[in-house]
Order: C-alpha cells, then structure tokens, then sequence
C-alpha cells in the first residue's frame, strides 16, 4: 500500500517539487534532533547559556583562567551539560559529558579526582574497596542514546586513575527490579 501511495505521488509531483519536499522533510527531521545544549556557539554570552539552563549547580575553574558551569541531572538522571566559559564571559563549547567519547578522554595513570570532578562533576555514586585499595566514582549515561549504562573511575589511595569501567545500569534492569 506505502509503495503504492509512493508512486502515485512520484507520478503526480514535478521531480524538483518532490525532491524540495524530501529536503524539507529532511531539515525538519534533523531539527527535531537539536539538544538544547547544541543551540549555543563559540563566543555567545555565557549569560544565555545560564538563562536557557539556570543557575549551574557545579563551577569548576579551568587551567585556561575560564570556568566550567555544570548542570547534572545525577543521582537519577544521564546527562550533565558543561559549559566552559572563558575568562572574559564568553562560550567556548557547551556539550554533554556523560557520554562515551567524552569519557573516553580519561588518561589512566595521568588523571586526579580532581580532573574527573572538573571533566564529569560530582558522581553518583563513591566507593570504597579496600581489597584493591581502590576508591571508584560511579556516574549513570545513556549509550547511544538507547542504552542505560554506569561509568566507573577507579582511583589509587594516592587519588591518581587506576582503572575505568562501563557496566550495565541495575536501575533500568527489569530482571533486577523487585516489588520490595
């Protein structure tokens, strides 16, 4: 029947009519996709970003003199939005860093809490295991957008990046769920 309906509108349309009305479509389907965080540009006010996002519930200054405005959606949520503002108030980028690209960035043997804190911001979870004598963070993300996973950063005694590791979210795991 689709095909059908296809043809008969192939037949009835001039092909550059068909062919404005696929682009169209095209566009509208892509601009659906727009995240908020996409919407800002190098050199906006970092003023918008805060009007659009609110107060950021994390600040973090960078090495650069600039400042990195956090929103997190932890405990429950996958995504913190970073914003990283430069010493004169202006947008350098604003992404998304609960993602695998962004975490993949971690250097084991390099990296500190403190450059997991200012990359990722507060974990959902911490915790100790005094067998590896190891301290892990544990922050919730959406892989590929279908995908509830946790990322875990393993940190020495001396706080230095040790291990990382992604495993599947328990939280979204229905053979894992329980009335009690």
């Amino acid at each position: 029947m689709l095909n059908r309906l296809s043809s008969a509108i192939a037949t009835c349309l001039p092909r550059a009519t068909r062919r404005a009305l696929v682009a169209g479509m095209g566009a509208l389907a892509l601009a659906g996709c727009v995240q908020p965080w996409q919407q800002f540009h190098a050199g906006d006010d970092a003023q918008a970003v805060i009007a659009r996002f609110g107060q950021p519930r994390e600040v973090y200054d960078l090495p650069n003199g600039g400042k990195r405005l956090m929103w997190p959606t932890q405990p429950m949520g996958e995504t913190t939005v970073a914003a990283d503002i430069d010493g004169s108030g202006k947008v350098v980028s604003v992404r998304q860093v609960l993602q695998p690209n962004e975490f993949y960035k971690a250097e084991i043997g390099t990296w500190t809490r403190t450059d997991v804190l200012v990359n990722f911001g507060r974990p959902e979870e911490t915790a100790y295991f005094p067998l590896m004598k190891r301290e892990a963070w544990t922050y919730r993300y959406l892989e590929d957008g279908v995908w509830y996973m946790l990322y875990s950063f393993y940190f020495d005694d001396q706080g230095i990046l040790r291990l990382t590791q992604k495993t599947p979210d328990p939280l979204h795991d229905p053979d894992r769920r329980s009335i009690f």
